[in-house]
């Protein structure tokens, strides 16, 4: 399936947390949900649900080298 535009909902709480040891960053929007992915390239993934295409949530990969050390 080729996801064409991921909508995103007002949310009043964003969770992150970043994991050091993988130098990766987990954004989500409300409540954190098993979502599926969709590689954006450059180490960012997008996280929407199947049904609604709603985006909850973005992975970062090697937040180091987008952010500098």
């Amino acid at each position: 399936m080729v996801v064409e535009t991921l909508k995103m909902e007002k949310t009043g709480r964003v969770n992150w947390d970043y994991d050091k040891e993988a130098d990766t960053l987990y954004i989500s929007f409300g409540k954190p949900v098993p979502a599926l992915t969709l590689d954006l390239g450059n180490g960012v993934l997008a996280r929407y649900l199947r049904d609604s295409d709603k985006l909850v949530g973005f992975t970062i990969t090697s937040v180091k080298q987008i952010v500098g050390k």
